[in-house]
């Protein structure tokens, strides 16, 4: 087995494509770059119309490739459910969307294999702390307010419920 090469790239989700960065990173190595752009696009189908952290890994001798797909920012997540382009721009007078409690705690679950949390709960902290900094409420509070409210334990039986349940 030879020395295997990495690349990272930032895509959007479902529309890699052969064109650059892509191509002209991996076509030198030989590899099928159609294999690589369909499996890329495949994996991140999901996060379409969000930039996602891919991860290529290339055994130049053998042609054989494996691709890993990164998890998109807790930014990112959380304007895809708001569908919104973009956070306030000053957080203390603009309020770009409000977030359901509930949708606060799957964004947890998905960033949590990422995440240094050590449970859904704290995870659930760290989006809600997104939360604040992009201008977005929750249930119409201040991220602020709602913090004091998990650490409370005012949503642990929604948060252990959810925990349960598959994404």
């Amino acid at each position: 087995m030879g020395t295997k090469k990495v690349f990272n790239f930032l895509i959007d989700g479902g529309k890699a494509t052969g064109g650059p960065p892509i191509g002209p990173a991996l076509g030198p190595l030989g590899v099928n770059i159609l294999q690589v752009v369909n499996t890329i696009n495949e994996k991140t189908k999901e996060f379409g119309g969000m930039k996602v952290p891919v991860k290529v890994i290339v055994d130049p001798e053998t042609k054989e490739f494996e691709v890993e797909v990164g998890i998109p920012s807790t930014s990112a997540l959380i304007m895809r459910e708001l569908k919104i382009q973009k956070g306030a721009s000053n957080v203390k007078t603009e309020k770009v969307g409000d977030l359901d409690i509930k949708t606060a705690i799957k964004i947890a679950k998905i960033k949590l294999p990422s995440s240094l949390a050590k449970n859904l709960k704290s995870c659930l902290k760290e989006v809600v702390g997104s939360c604040l900094s992009m201008g977005v409420t929750i249930n119409g509070k201040d991220p602020r307010e709602v913090i004091k409210e998990i650490n409370e334990g005012v949503y642990d039986d929604l948060i252990k419920k959810m925990e349960e349940e598959s994404c």
